[in-house]
């Protein structure tokens, strides 16, 4: 059951960060060694490295026992902070930074086991090789794909450019499997898309926080004031956004809010993350240069907004969310988000390695923090109109081991239904095609685009509590 929940969240090939990574690069500053250190617990590691070394039933490499407690140790932390080889920091930096080498598609796992295409990204060397949305992926270079994990298909397809691979495809319509040959390369992914849905109003959606994605909205948001002149309202689509660099979500805030505005805030243990972030270049800029925001029309200030979130949406982009509804610049429409509160710092070590870790809690404009409860919908709204379908089987931060206490307020207990339920819901989603969003059959942009116009929305059955954003105070910073 768990692995069909895990599953069923998109995957973008080659650029998987985890679920929602909120990101701060560092360098490992050099400390000296404080005094107490825990000897006796040391002598007691050296001791069982030892017994490992000369008991165990086959010889055990330095490196591999070496690593492994080195993982051990923060993965232990909480579900966030981890030990990065080689490969996972290769990965880690290539997500962010909106590049990678692949094939170019969106994929998920079918109930037979198949890896099922989402979507080809645009333009990629998949799109261009002919594979479509709902295509089933067989075999990859002749290997049942039914036998694997979806982290070795994964690994499978990956390579390096200029290098081919051969998909066998199940596609509806088509007696045979189809041999496609791609070609990998490097992919760019735009974070940024949207469109005009409804004369007046637009549609944008940030699918992650990549480096370019302050420069990607601000191009986005001027081309669509110079296709729709009379702009009256705009859908921000946050939807299964699990979050990247905090600077992206930090000027994604700023190009709505008022100049220099607050919209987050960190607190932990070193003095450095004991922050608060303003919408300033500074704070949202990753390199020197012209500022991105400054071409963003005027009117993006104050025409009316609503935000879609669901279970999907983490960390930086419920930074986004709790920000624009603690101002009350926007309506927060869909589900309950996941509830990751939390900051990690990435901090370099040697050997192209590194520690991905927790450093901070992070709390919206009027103080209150998102961890293990997420950023409550001011109008619940349901994925599709008879129900939340898969969303409402997905895990939250709070059903996380070892997550992070919120600190701020009682954590709510998690709801959850029986096994028989979730596998009820399973059942009659299983033939549902997934929601493509933005497009005429995206149930929760229609009802977006409803509370835009001043009409009555369709609100979710369920019982989901709505956020009460505190008032902001009166501030001087």
């Amino acid at each position: 059951m768990g692995s069909k929940l895990r599953h069923s969240a998109l995957l973008t090939l080659g650029a998987i960060l985890g679920v929602a990574v909120t990101m701060q690069f560092s360098a490992l500053a050099q400390k000296p060694v404080a005094n107490g250190m825990p000897i006796d617990s040391l002598r007691r590691l050296a001791d069982v490295y030892s017994l490992i070394k000369s008991d165990y039933v086959e010889p055990v490499e330095d490196r591999k026992l070496l690593t492994h407690a080195m993982s051990g140790m923060v993965d232990a932390l909480d579900p966030h902070s981890a030990w990065l080889d080689q490969k996972a920091y290769r990965e880690l930096r290539e997500g962010t930074e909106g590049k990678f080498v692949g094939l170019g598609i969106e994929i998920g796992q079918s109930d037979e086991g198949y890896v099922r295409i989402v979507s080809p990204i645009e333009d990629s060397p998949a799109w261009r090789a002919g594979i479509k949305a709902g295509d089933l992926i067989a075999r990859i270079d002749g290997a049942k794909v039914q036998d694997m994990e979806l982290d070795e298909a994964i690994k499978r397809m990956r390579g390096e450019p200029h290098t081919r691979v051969v998909l066998s495809v199940l596609r509806d319509g088509a007696a045979a499997p189809l041999d496609i040959t791609i070609v990998r390369d490097e992919i760019v992914q735009k974070s940024v898309k949207g469109q005009i849905v409804a004369p007046g109003y637009a549609w944008v959606r940030i699918s992650q926080f990549q480096e370019p994605t302050v420069h990607d909205l601000a191009a986005k948001l001027a081309a669509l004031a110079q296709e729709e002149p009379d702009l009256k309202g705009l859908v921000l689509d946050l939807r299964n956004d699990p979050g990247g660099l905090l600077q992206g979500a930090i000027g994604a805030a700023a190009a709505f809010l008022p100049a220099g505005a607050e919209i987050v805030s960190t607190n932990g243990q070193l003095e450095e993350s004991k922050a608060r972030f303003y919408g300033r270049p500074e704070h949202y800029m990753l390199a020197r240069g012209a500022d991105p925001l400054k071409d963003v029309p005027a009117l993006y200030k104050t025409i009316p907004m609503v935000v879609l979130v669901n279970t999907g949406s983490a960390s930086a982009s419920e930074i986004v969310a709790g920000a624009l509804q603690d101002y009350k610049r926007a309506a927060i429409v869909g589900t309950p988000t996941f509830g990751k509160g939390s900051v990690q710092t990435i901090r370099p070590m040697a050997g192209d390695t590194a520690v991905k870790l927790t450093t901070a809690r992070y709390y919206t404009p009027s103080g209150r923090s998102i961890q293990a409860r997420g950023v409550l919908p001011d109008f619940a709204v349901d994925e599709n109109a008879d129900g939340d379908g898969l969303n409402a089987l997905r895990m939250r931060e709070a059903d996380l081991r070892s997550h992070l206490s919120n600190d701020r307020d009682r954590e709510e207990a998690t709801r959850r239904e029986d096994i028989m339920a979730q596998m009820r819901i399973l059942a009659a989603e299983r033939r549902r095609k997934p929601v493509e969003f933005g497009s005429a059959g995206d149930f929760q942009l229609a009802q977006a685009l409803r509370q835009l116009q001043g009409l009555p929305l369709r609100l979710s059955k369920r019982a989901v509590a709505v956020d009460q954003a505190a008032p902001l105070a009166q501030q001087t910073h």
